[in-house]
């Protein structure tokens, strides 16, 4: 499968036919599957504190119909979302991503699970960690997995993706240019102990005085550096055979222990349940 990284965003005047046309560019270069920064339709509004109606919606809203629609009119999968808030509780909002395929229907959705909360990231003022665990989507050429940024620094939702099934994870971000050595590290080191491909985009730019930026990248199972990027656009071959082939070989082989880390998560859980200090590894 060939997947297209778009690290552009899509607010403002013309902002549908610039989106359409990204993915038209992405499609005529071979790709299957575009995936779009996080909250690539908006500003990135965790930038400041106060929280505004306008930076979110109910589920079906304008974005989700944006992205669809131009899922459909590129004939190309998209990877794309929204602050949504709840239908059962409107107060509860939530990071939310969405997989279309090529016909613009919704193949799964994802809420970012794990929340930052600093100056530039104020994102716990803005909508609620998510609750439903990360599984593999189906429908498209590979079964893929999503964590959103922050997520992708606690590893095992990147974990239960691989032993699901996953081939490939794909990392919406929104980061500093600084940071990104460390975020590198962390993409090789998940590509290789989950022995899947690893595929993270960035916003481009700096907004609101937060100096967004830095490449997006692919990672090979074995920690190969496929593609690293600033280009608006760019494309990179996703081999299955070299996913068989990490989880073959040495560490791809080794059991994964449900049953074990199962019994110590839940001894976590209760600790944590009985204090006030969070837990952290």
């Amino acid at each position: 499968m060939t997947i297209a990284l778009i690290s552009d965003l899509f607010f403002g005047e013309q902002s549908e036919q610039r989106l359409q046309r990204r993915l038209a560019e992405a499609r005529d270069a071979g790709a299957v599957l575009a995936i779009l920064p996080e909250l690539p339709l908006d500003p990135w509004y965790p930038a400041r504190e106060d929280s505004e109606d306008e930076e979110s919606e109910g589920p079906g809203g304008r974005r989700y119909a944006t992205l669809a629609e131009a899922a459909a009119t590129a004939q190309i999968g998209v990877v794309g979302g929204a602050i949504i808030r709840d239908p059962d509780s409107p107060e509860h909002k939530f990071n939310t991503t969405f997989v279309f395929d090529a016909a613009g229907d919704l193949v799964g959705q994802y809420r970012k699970s794990h929340l930052p909360q600093e100056p530039g990231f104020w994102e716990k003022s803005h909508y609620q960690a998510g609750d439903i665990p990360p599984r593999p989507f189906q429908g498209l050429a590979i079964p893929f997995g999503l964590q959103v940024c922050s997520d992708i620094n606690r590893p095992v939702g990147s974990q239960v993706l691989g032993a699901m099934g996953a081939e490939l994870i794909a990392v919406p971000r929104a980061t500093e240019p600084k940071t990104y050595p460390r975020w590198l590290l962390v993409f090789q080191s998940i590509a290789i102990t989950c022995s899947v491909f690893v595929a993270s985009v960035n916003r481009p730019r700096p907004e609101f005085d937060v100096e967004m930026g830095g490449p997006s990248v692919v990672v090979a199972p074995d920690g190969e550096i496929l593609l690293e990027t600033t280009a608006p656009v760019g494309v990179a071959a996703i081999e299955r055979g070299k996913v068989r082939l990490a989880r073959s070989a040495y560490p791809g082989y080794l059991p994964v222990r449900a049953d074990l880390y199962s019994r110590s998560w839940g001894q976590v859980e209760r600790s944590a349940a009985t204090t006030d200090r969070p837990s952290s590894c």
